[in-house]
Order: structure tokens, then sequence, then C-alpha cells
């Protein structure tokens, strides 16, 4: 066995402690919130030794950062993969992307309550906009391109419709995760995408409706 070959194993266990203690953090995120986070908490939650945690990350602060790319790298991939299965047609591109953000494998109130908690904790933490900047500017660009396609598909002749559309589409859809992150949900996941379905039957009435996307 070579080096190379010895050294996989123990990777995959560094791999997998390392995603139990970002789970731990989402789950303790979720249950405690921002200010109150532990490791102590997050070693229970893991069922880790401190010793484990202090191995893998050297602060609370290198943990939390790394969860927030964890989250991220985790809604950018929920993203992408529906806009590639959702083919070529504008109209369905629009949808699978907008409609992933309530995905129930992602959409879930631990995951919404952690990302709540770093939104808000950005305010006083600049880096945190910096740690998942780069995504959000994808995801806004890829938007607005979206939108731009749709709209000139369907003949809508709105000035800078790309731009505004994909603004108020994200602003929506933010609130909506808000919402959704109360305790109890000041609404559920389903009145959240017929939510969406109204915006965007207002965008594009000949693509969608209030069900959604028009066959």
């Amino acid at each position: 066995m070579t080096v190379s070959e010895r050294s996989k194993p123990r990777k995959a266990a560094r791999d997998v402690r390392r995603k139990q203690l970002i789970e731990a953090t989402i789950d303790v995120l979720a249950t405690r919130g921002y200010a109150s986070l532990t490791i102590s908490d997050v070693s229970r939650g893991a069922g880790l030794s401190m010793g484990i945690v202090n191995f893998h990350f050297d602060s609370k602060a290198a943990l939390l950062a790394e969860t927030l790319k964890y989250l991220a790298v985790q809604y950018r991939g929920n993203w992408i993969n529906a806009v590639k299965k959702a083919g070529d047609d504008p109209a369905a591109r629009l949808y699978a992307m907008t409609s992933a953000d309530f995905n129930g494998d992602i959409c879930t109130s631990r995951t919404l309550q952690a990302w709540v908690s770093f939104w808000a904790e950005a305010q006083s933490r600049p880096a945190y906009d910096e740690m998942y900047g780069e995504e959000e500017a994808e995801y806004l660009q890829t938007l607005e391109t979206m939108c731009a396609d749709l709209s000139g598909h369907g003949n809508y002749n709105r000035p800078q419709s790309g731009r505004l559309d994909a603004r108020v589409i994200n602003a929506l859809t933010d609130g909506l995760w808000v919402a959704l992150a109360h305790t109890p949900p000041g609404i559920s996941r389903s009145e959240a995408l017929s939510a969406l379905h109204n915006c965007l039957a207002a965008f594009y009435p000949a693509h969608f409706d209030a069900n959604g996307p028009v066959n």
C-alpha cells in the first residue's frame, strides 16, 4: 500500500468528523442561536469529545466560519442541480431556480434558522458577507440573466426587467425564508411556494399562474 493509499482512510475519517461537527453546529444555531452557541454544546451534539473539536477547529470562530461555508456550498449545489435538470426552456429554468429555495432537502427549520442567525450576525461581522458574497453574486447574476431571457422570450417589454425582476424575486424568497424560520413558522412551505407562484405570475402572466408554470 502506498503512502497516498494509506492517507485516504485517514482523510475520509477527518472529513466525516468535520461534517459531524458542522451539522451539530447547525443544530445548536437552530435551537440556541448564535450568541448562546458554545463549543461544549457542539461537542455534545456531535457526540464527540472536546479534544476532537479542538483538533479540527482551533476556535469557535473557525468552526462557525466553516459552517457558513458549508451552508453556502449546499445552497449553491441545490439551485445549480435544479437548473441543470430543467432543460433549455426559459420559464422552466427560472422556475427551477426559484422554487429550489423551497426544496424540502434544503428548506428545513434548522437550516433556515442557522441562515437567519448568520444574516443577523453579518451586520457586525463583515467577514461573513465576504464568505458567501461570491456565491450570492453568482446567484443574482444567474437570476438576472434568466429573468431577462424570459422577458425577451415572452415579449414582455419592460425596461430593465431582468435586473429589477431578479431583485424583487430574491427579496421575496429571502423574506419567505425568514418567515419560515420563525418558531412557530409564520407561513408554511406550500404557502411560501404559492407566494412565489403569484410573484412569477405577476411578472410573466403568459408563463405562470397562481398554481405555478402554465403548461
